[in-house]
């Protein structure tokens, strides 16, 4: 009967596995790249979203107030200007590696001039920029890092950049809240994997053994899953951050969260199936490995795929 519970429940927690990446998708923790809209002054304006860190925002919706029938106008007036290149060549300069430094400072000894003109578009591919990008197709327009996007609507107006900040404020905050509800989901996923695990331990490996050496199994094995995914012990961890409360998971990402709950569930499988723990160390090592890759390759998605991404 005892054996029956501890499947049902393997089975239960690889569901609430399940469960807890599809609400971290929703929550933009796998980087799925999400649409959002922030309110100013009554103007809907697009943001684009990846990992809550790189945030993509529509010039075009923010020049629509300046110019509601032919925002592309304002927004390449903006861009003949010797500050804006200027600008956009620092932060490009700051942010991303692959910038192209001769191109930049070609387009900036011709900005300012009568003649001079440079497209979104022109000024990404010529230079290799990533703040800036255009999106085709319907949602369609350019979009700029926020840094960039808040710079251009305080060029279009200081009040409308004002009212832009504080719904961006308002929009970080109710993210913010999101995650911090993912993250105590995953913790609390890893706290219940963590009791099944130590009774699949028990049913399987610790029979012969005594209540003080059942402790230290448990601790024995939790450590070969601390190794398997941090490359450290929890007494290694300690040592090394003495000033730190709590333990290493208390400071683990979301994917490395993740990533344990389904090492934990995995581990119990494999105490069952009989492998031994230099063996179930090889299988853990490899499935944190191609698991944390995974994740970490979703992280990087590059802001141009959005290009030839639909609304969704």
């Amino acid at each position: 009967m005892k054996f029956y519970s501890y499947r049902k429940n393997i089975r239960y927690m690889i569901e609430l596995c399940y469960v807890s990446r599809y609400y971290m998708k929703g929550d933009f923790t796998v980087a799925k790249v999400t649409k959002e809209h922030i309110s100013a002054k009554g103007f809907a304006i697009q943001i684009y979203t990846e990992d809550f860190k790189n945030d993509y925002i529509s010039l075009t919706d923010i020049a629509k107030y300046k110019n509601i029938e032919e925002p592309n106008v304002v927004v390449a007036n903006w861009m003949r200007n010797y500050n804006t290149i200027e600008y956009l060549g620092i932060w490009e300069q700051l942010n991303n590696s692959n910038f192209n430094p001769l191109e930049f400072e070609g387009f900036l000894e011709e900005a300012g001039s009568n003649a001079f003109t440079l497209s979104p578009q022109k000024w990404a591919n010529s230079t290799n920029a990533k703040g800036l990008f255009v999106k085709l197709g319907r949602g369609g327009g350019t979009f700029a890092h926020k840094d960039i996007a808040f710079k251009f609507a305080s060029w279009i107006s200081a009040e409308f950049e004002l009212y832009i900040i504080k719904d961006y404020q308002r929009l970080k905050e109710d993210e913010n809240s999101r995650l911090s509800l993912a993250w105590n989901l995953n913790r609390e996923i890893s706290k219940i994997n963590y009791k099944i695990h130590t009774d699949a331990i028990k049913i399987y490996l610790l029979n012969d053994l005594t209540e003080s050496q059942l402790g230290f199994k448990y601790a024995s094995e939790a450590d070969m899953l601390n190794v398997a995914l941090f490359n450290k012990t929890a007494k290694q961890w300690r040592e090394e951050n003495p000033n730190l409360k709590g333990n290493m998971r208390d400071y683990a990402s979301l994917n490395e969260l993740l990533v344990l709950a389904n090492m934990e569930s995995y581990n119990a499988i494999l105490i069952e199936k009989g492998l031994s723990q230099k063996e179930r160390m090889i299988e853990l090592r490899k499935l944190a490995r191609t698991q944390m890759i995974s994740l970490e390759k979703l992280n990087d998605i590059g802001i141009r795929s959005l290009e030839n991404k639909t609304n969704e």
